[in-house]
């Protein structure tokens, strides 16, 4: 049997919720359903194992894991009837780099080898702080978010000179947007059709997406960097700003519209409508790059691990 792999989780929203609990589900049952890799770099899903979490709001601090994942706002849906606690108390978190705070979070992150920053981009201050923790700590770090802190040279610099992985920026959902687009966009060129132009619209119901709304730069740029990988026709895709929908609780619903021509400057139409539980795409992708972070700090190797570009619209060397 695999060392389990010990997580500290920052934030404890739908994203950790749909995590945590998908874990105990295939613990419990053995199921793999929407699981890439049962095994990567040698180890299980079910070697995964939560250490420490941080919040930031007082409902949540103090109490365990396993119930905080349940509170309002989160609405991510229960995926089994009963959970049992996690013996996990939820710690204070933080909201920035206060004086001695880091290192109060550091002192925290004992024993953790993997750091999983899942708090609401637009905080580029506290994700940062945060990676300062988990580098004083000792521990690898993972910035789910679109803030820039792997694709920060100074960051990524300080984590290859103390022999840590940094794995970043943003997650690529599962089977999310970003995903979906490309897919097709690489699909037209390969066929030979010119892209006219193309959009894509994102609406969601979480707490998570309500702060992308007000904070959309980052979120922004990063789903532009996604989809950057298909060269100048990049320039004739438009990212539409996000759209909050409480009714539609953890589920995200998107459109997308390519428009190209075929043979001839014939024309080539395409909608798709996608919609799916957003937290539970981002938990598909947070297992895998838990397990490639705590690969690479076993293996010593530092920085960026190159594995996990596949996962993240925004690795290092894309913008800000």
């Amino acid at each position: 049997m695999s060392e389990r792999v010990k997580v500290a989780v920052v934030g404890v929203g739908n994203n950790v919720s749909a995590l945590v609990q998908g874990i105990a589900v295939h613990r419990a049952t053995g199921s793999l359903v929407g699981i890439s890799r049962p095994v990567l770099d040698g180890l299980g899903v079910a070697d995964i194992e939560f250490a420490a979490a941080f919040a930031t709001s007082p409902d949540k601090v103090g109490r365990d894991l396993c119930e905080v994942i349940f509170l309002p706002p989160n609405n991510f849906p229960r995926l089994a009837s009963e959970l049992p606690l996690s013996g996990v108390t939820v710690r204070r978190g933080l909201t920035g780099a206060e004086p001695g705070e880091v290192e109060r979070v550091a002192g925290d992150l004992a024993g953790a080898e993997v750091v999983l920053y899942a708090a609401p981009s637009g905080r580029p201050e506290t994700a940062r702080a945060y990676a300062e923790a988990a580098l004083l700590a000792g521990a690898a770090f993972i910035n789910t978010t679109s803030d820039a802190v792997a694709r920060d040279p100074q960051v990524l610099n300080r984590y290859v000179a103390a022999g840590l992985p940094l794995l970043g920026d943003d997650l690529a959902s599962q089977f999310g947007t970003s995903v979906v687009h490309h897919a097709l966009l690489r699909l037209l060129e390969e066929r030979g059709l010119t892209l006219t132009s193309s959009y894509q619209v994102n609406l969601g119901g979480t707490e998570d997406f309500k702060n992308l709304v007000e904070n959309s730069n980052t979120k922004h740029q990063s789903k532009l960097n996604a989809l950057a990988a298909n060269g100048s026709a990049a320039e004739r895709v438009q990212v539409a700003p996000l759209g909050y929908l409480p009714h539609l609780e953890s589920q995200k619903v998107a459109h997308i519209n390519i428009e190209a021509q075929a043979w001839g400057g014939t024309s080539v139409s395409v909608d798709v409508k996608l919609k799916v539980h957003d937290p539970a795409g981002a938990a598909g992708v947070h297992v895998d790059l838990i397990r490639i972070a705590a690969r690479a700090l076993r293996q010593r190797r530092s920085g960026y691990p190159a594995e996990a570009g596949p996962l993240l619209k925004s690795p290092p060397g894309t913008s800000v």
